[in-house]
């Protein structure tokens, strides 16, 4: 399917080969092909590109995630005498009749955090426990350990902001107008708002 004839409606539009593992997904979201997700949420209109691992992570609204992304990335307890998961996962190996559930419930309640309106670019990693702000974008490549500001754009191994997307004023009023709550048909009836240079669009919609 073409990204310019495909349609996307209420039920989340799921591509060839993905796994989906106790996960939940807004209106309009999609999930690329050869997809794994496990313990995450995507909020409205969000969506992955080709070949993306997500594990215990909330996206919000309109979250752009292109291929090949990685978000919170699973750690060996390196602190053991082992990095082998024969220490967890005790039943495989048959070293025992159960795994280490309490090992499994530590992993999942590490969330990684992404904002609405975010830029995930192509082959980023962003590891567990890491808050991505709203309307950040996170360059192709980077690999990101320290939580990010709203609408910062950070790249690089480490991660590093380079810069913001607007002034500071801009950015309190976008965080305050918080248009990625609006219902469908407000943003249909405002669209082409969002054409318009930042300073009028903040100025059309801002309210003190």
């Amino acid at each position: 399917m073409n990204i310019s004839d495909k349609q996307l409606g209420h039920e989340v539009t799921v591509h060839d080969h993905a796994k989906i593992t106790n996960s939940e997904f807004g209106i309009y979201t999609e999930v690329g092909m050869y997809n794994f997700l496990e313990n995450s949420t995507f909020g409205d209109f969000s969506y992955t590109g080709q070949f993306c691992f997500v594990q215990n992570t909330e996206i919000g609204k309109y979250s752009n995630i292109a291929a090949m992304v990685r978000i919170g990335p699973t750690d060996h307890p390196y602190e053991r005498p082992t990095l082998h998961h024969f220490t967890y996962r005790r039943k495989m190996y048959g070293f025992s009749d159960t795994d280490d559930e309490q090992f499994f419930e530590h992993r999942e309640s590490r969330k990684t955090v992404i904002g609405h309106d975010t830029w995930i670019g192509h082959g980023a990693i962003i590891s567990p426990e890491v808050t991505i702000g709203h309307g950040a974008v996170i360059g192709a490549g980077a690999v990101v350990t320290k939580d990010v500001e709203p609408y910062a754009i950070v790249v690089g191994v480490p991660g590093k902001q380079i810069k913001k997307r607007f002034s500071d004023d801009i950015i309190e009023k976008l965080l305050k107008i918080e248009w990625w709550h609006w219902s469908y048909d407000k943003v249909k009836e405002n669209l082409d708002d969002f054409y318009l240079p930042i300073e009028e669009f903040v100025n059309k919609h801002y309210e003190d």
